[in-house]
């Protein structure tokens, strides 16, 4: 059984029923099923269905919540919660235990989550590199905006159009 945590991020603001709820479910269900331990926020939306997903094919999860947003705890399908006491440390834990990165889309916290790990991959912080798939194309004009700049950079993204195909990219960490 595969031992490696894979850390999710995408908006909280997906409801049931949504395409990136389902996607999220999905590929919760599909990454605990391949074996991979899932870390995320530990809150709702993709956030939830990753975590749902997982649950649905007994895997584990790890909520990493922040006392900064005056919540409880994390949604009921989360395993174990780390709680963080701000925004900074909540995101350094994620990628701190992420074998692998999985951007779904998202808003400004996505967009914070994407940039953070990508810099510090691209800068060389983050070595060996750690894989950082961007779940659908709507990361994808960003892209290809930082590779008129920064090829090299760019180049340390992968896209992945479906859940299976983000499982086929993680079977090779």
């Amino acid at each position: 059984m595969n031992q490696k945590t894979v850390a999710i991020f995408g908006t909280s603001k997906a409801k049931e029923g949504d395409k990136n709820f389902e996607l999220a479910l999905e590929l919760g269900r599909l990454c605990a099923e391949a074996g991979f331990t899932i870390v995320n926020g530990g809150y709702g939306g993709t956030m939830l269905a990753a975590a749902k997903g997982v649950k649905q094919a007994s895997g584990r999860t790890i909520g990493i919540t922040c006392s900064a947003f005056g919540r409880k705890g994390p949604n009921e399908f989360i395993t174990e919660e780390v709680r963080t006491e701000n925004l900074t440390r909540r995101l350094e834990k994620l990628i701190e235990l992420g074998d692998a990165y999985i951007v779904l889309p998202g808003g400004t916290g996505t967009l914070l989550e994407l940039a953070e790990i990508w810099e510090l991959t691209n800068k060389g912080f983050v070595n060996p590199a750690k894989p950082i798939i961007l779940l659908t194309d709507f990361f994808g004009p960003l892209v290809d905006i930082i590779a008129a700049e920064d090829a090299p950079g760019a180049g340390l993204i992968s896209q992945a159009d479906t859940p299976r195909q983000v499982i086929e990219i993680l079977s090779k960490i």
